[in-house]
């Protein structure tokens, strides 16, 4: 079994592993490998022929590809080893990673840190709970963009679209032009889950309508897909007696939904947070075991990839510091809480002696709200506060405070949105 000596290995070779690694790098960090199951850099991107990406970063509009690219001319500029089509097999508490390939066989890389970025995976037709036989032509929304974009091939010729979040949105536009007919979008709860612009964009301009409190109840056919019962819901979600419909298509896509990866994670026993199923980080996102750190949709599922890049690089300085002994590791964490209409807050704690002069929040709302005032309090001070015309949950929030007026006090950092008068 081969051995390597390294000082840092990021598992995942998508926007954020790759914004980790070049930053670590920068830092001073000299042995650097990325692991990457596929055969090619950038994760999901890849697949993204569409444009949108970039938008806060490079200040225009590029396709995934695009995007990701100006990543890897990065990274082949600089001596980091990449190594391809790898599976991570276990990770250790000793920090050591146990990975293979067809080419060596497994290899043991003995860390001086970690750095997760395995990103998300979709959620299937099992976690969606629809009756019905398994029949081919029930895709995830992502598996369609992949067979369309790359394989080349169209998976259907009629469409129904089982929820509304921005890869089912997106994968509407895209099978419209491509020629499938799109019957409708249809979302189980009353609000979409998708970004407004990809309602817009991808639905509207489109003529292809949306049908919120609907879902799939039941999926027909054996061997092909036939065809799908829908049915509107009540605020309960249960199925409104009369008003079942039978929808004929033979194709059905699944956009219910994204799921941090993080089996390796657990593997660990690194404190999960409930609220995001990704690990608990703290302000350089470093998990709850001291040198792992994690980025990305590991963390939270993101809905800009820009946000994504960042968290890449504040978890590569992270593991630079650490590496280097600039990190405080016994000081007592500082919890940052979701408060009034926040669903959820990362990072979670921080070590105010290792801030850099702005702390970013990431956070949803739990509701729609308009004329609101984003508000960051310690104890009874405020410590931050915005107005916004309108928040909501599809749409992640990122705020900026200063990190100068948190670290004067003991007391934990609490996120509110709150209505105000703008």
């Amino acid at each position: 079994m081969k051995k390597r000596q390294m000082d840092l290995v990021v598992i995942g070779g998508g926007p954020a592993g790759l914004a980790a690694a070049i930053e670590a790098k920068k830092q001073g960090i000299e042995k650097v490998i990325i692991i990457e199951r596929d055969n090619t850099l950038g994760g999901i991107l890849q697949q993204c022929i569409h444009d949108g990406f970039g938008l806060h970063r490079f200040g225009k509009r590029l396709s995934g590809c695009e995007y990701a690219d100006n990543f890897i001319v990065e990274l082949e500029n600089e001596t980091i080893e990449v190594a391809y089509e790898t599976i991570v097999l276990e990770i250790t508490k000793d920090k050591v990673v146990y990975a293979m390939n067809s080419n060596e066989g497994i290899v043991e890389y003995y860390a001086k840190t970690i750095i997760l970025a395995m990103g998300c995976r979709e959620r299937t037709r099992s976690q969606a709970f629809i009756w019905g036989t398994r029949p081919s032509g029930v895709l995830t929304a992502g598996t369609v963009q992949r067979y369309i974009n790359i394989e080349g091939y169209l998976p259907g010729k009629k469409a129904v679209i089982l929820g509304s979040g921005d890869i089912g949105l997106i994968m509407a536009r895209r099978m419209t032009l491509e020629g499938i007919s799109v019957e409708g979008v249809y979302e189980l709860m009353s609000s979409p889950g998708g970004l407004t612009r990809n309602i817009a964009q991808c639905l509207v301009d489109y003529d292809i309508p949306l049908h919120l409190s609907t879902t799939v109840i039941r999926i027909h056919g054996q061997h092909k897909l036939e065809g799908v019962t829908v049915a509107e819901v009540d605020e309960k979600r249960q199925v409104i007696e009369g008003t079942k419909r039978y929808i004929e298509c033979d194709l059905l896509v699944l956009a219910v939904g994204l799921i941090p990866e993080n089996e390796l994670t657990r593997q660990l026993n690194i404190e999960i947070d409930p609220k995001t199923n990704g690990p608990v980080v703290d302000e350089n996102f470093m998990t709850s075991m001291a040198g792992v750190f994690a980025a990305g949709n590991v963390v939270t599922v993101f809905d800009l990839v820009d946000y994504v890049s960042l968290t890449g690089e504040m978890a590569g300085r992270g593991a630079a510091k650490y590496i280097q002994g600039n990190l405080e590791l016994e000081q007592d964490y500082t919890e940052v809480m979701p408060g009034e209409n926040v669903s959820f807050v990362v990072p979670q704690r921080i070590r105010k002696d290792n801030l850099e002069p702005k702390l970013p929040l990431y956070f949803r709302v739990r509701q729609k709200q308009e004329n609101v005032k984003v508000i960051a309090k310690v104890a009874e001070t405020i410590c931050y506060q915005k107005k916004h015309r309108v928040v909501l949950p599809p749409e992640m929030l990122v705020e900026e405070l200063d990190s100068q007026s948190v670290k004067d006090t003991s007391q934990n950092i609490v996120v509110n949105v709150k209505g105000a008068t703008l």
